[in-house]
């Protein structure tokens, strides 16, 4: 397949110009202001760019497509998964493996990975729980880092489940160090989460509006400083994923300033929504409720200065998504709790579009920020950059089309993720990915899905970004 990509306005992380782009089968082979097709090089399809940028394909490091969680399954696979991320102009899934505490890793492993091959349209990779820590651990972890897998999770929340103890946090951090692999962290701490949601229920405050005040932004930045601490212990590389408020970020502030080496993220729904929404009545709210819970709307005003000055490097969603009827119905008082309810929105769809609208479209952040928080920083950090994150001759052809003269709202006949309903119903947007390719392969045409189930492959990645 040869595509050509005429007349657009390349936009990466450093630099802004107008091109076009040959592709041959699955790669950037040529960029120039003006490439005809000729005799040797027959083009299968132009697509005339003009007036539209052209970014690198997006990634998403931090999404949950398989998850046994609280007592139930997350609802989309790689079949639905990777089709709405696409749609939305993100060509690379980074999943979070996580494994229970009683689970062989390497089985694991192989588990979430046999969700995606063969299925998924986009191509993936995976962070590695760490969910326990025993002398079969480190050989373990050799194995499912020749698979090209070096990043691992551990989550300091969750206790009793996927959560670690600090010993097991020690040696994990330890074993990334001599690895030089990066550790992602969920920074919560969980024994005060733990009490603080005993005191809700027992004083009868069970709805979804309780959830937030069990997990305040304390708790969030007492995980962050637990954290750090250990990084700053073993010389590891820590990345904290869904950094949702003020205090997390200032908390991890001190340790980056002594040269520890940790980078932040925050998620799409921490940006363009607030605590109300948790609290919405008739149970509403509990489409709402993830980990660390939505703040208030003075932690969203911190958080769009932090990613603008590039305190927060990365902006993925924590795609959880569980339907309301049957799911997040688990928590419904009277019968149940707010504890009770699956954590997490779909969101793998909308990311990037809610970013562009409420990001560039307001004047808060330029384009090359743009790409560098939805694309860029990740590709680095995860060891994909220079083959993904960019543009340029010999990298995957992944690449999106975005016509930002569209303007249109987000309904739920638009969702492609398998959740009964749409978290961002009703959001104006400017903007969108109008053709997306994936390795050359165009998945997206006109906004709508053209892709081919199985076209994805796992992504090998090097080691210390």
């Amino acid at each position: 397949m040869t595509l050509l990509i005429k007349n657009g306005r390349i936009i990466t992380a450093d630099q802004d110009y107008l091109a076009d782009i040959l592709v041959e089968g699955e790669t950037i082979t040529q960029i120039d202001t003006l490439i005809e097709p000729r005799n040797e090089i027959e083009a299968d399809e132009i697509i005339d760019a003009s007036g539209k940028y052209v970014f690198p394909g997006f990634i998403d490091p931090h999404v949950h497509i398989y998850l046994p969680f609280m007592g139930t399954y997350a609802k989309d696979t790689y079949d639905s998964g990777s089709r709405a991320a696409l749609l939305g102009g993100t060509t690379t899934l980074i999943e979070m493996c996580c494994p229970s505490r009683d689970e062989d890793l390497v089985e694991a492993y192989e588990l979430w990975k046999s969700k995606a091959v063969g299925i998924s349209a986009c191509d993936f990779s995976f962070h590695m729980g760490i969910s326990h820590f025993d002398e079969d651990t480190p050989e373990q972890i050799n194995r499912i880092v020749d698979d090209g897998i070096t990043s691992l999770k551990v989550f300091l929340a969750y206790k009793g489940a996927l959560g670690v103890t600090d010993d097991e946090l020690y040696q994990t951090c330890k074993v990334a160090k001599e690895l030089n692999l990066v550790v992602t962290a969920h920074c919560e701490n969980a024994d005060l989460v733990a009490q603080l949601q005993n005191e809700l229920v027992a004083a009868g405050k069970l709805g979804p509006e309780f959830h937030e005040p069990s997990r305040p932004v304390t708790v969030e930045a007492s995980g962050v400083h637990h954290f750090c601490t250990f990084l700053e212990m073993t010389g590891a590389s820590g990345y904290i994923v869904h950094t949702s408020c003020r205090d997390a970020v200032e908390a991890a502030m001190p340790f980056r300033a002594r040269g520890v080496d940790v980078q932040l993220e925050t998620v799409i729904p921490y940006l363009v929504m607030d605590s109300s929404y948790a609290e919405r009545p008739d149970f509403e709210g509990a489409k709402y409720v993830m980990s660390p819970p939505i703040r208030d709307v003075s932690h969203q005003r911190y958080l769009w200065d932090a990613i603008a000055s590039g305190t927060i490097s990365t902006v993925a969603t924590d795609h959880a998504p569980f339907d309301f009827a049957g799911q997040k119905e688990m928590g419904r008082p009277p019968e149940s709790d707010f504890t009770k309810i699956p954590n997490g929105i779909p969101s793998v769809q909308h990311r990037p579009v809610l970013l562009y609208s409420y990001g560039v479209a307001t004047g808060r952040i330029d384009l090359h920020r743009f790409v560098e928080l939805v694309s860029t920083a990740a590709a680095k950090q995860f060891g994909m950059f220079p083959r993904k994150g960019t543009i340029q001759i010999g990298g995957d052809a992944d690449l999106v089309v975005w016509d930002p003269t569209y303007k249109g709202t987000i309904t739920d006949d638009t969702r492609a993720m398998d959740t009964d309903y749409e978290a961002f119903e009703g959001f104006e947007i400017t903007g969108r990915a109008d053709v997306v390719t994936c390795r050359g392969q165009v998945s997206v045409r006109d906004g709508i899905f053209v892709g081919e189930l199985g076209h994805g492959q796992l992504v090998p990645r090097n080691r210390g970004g």
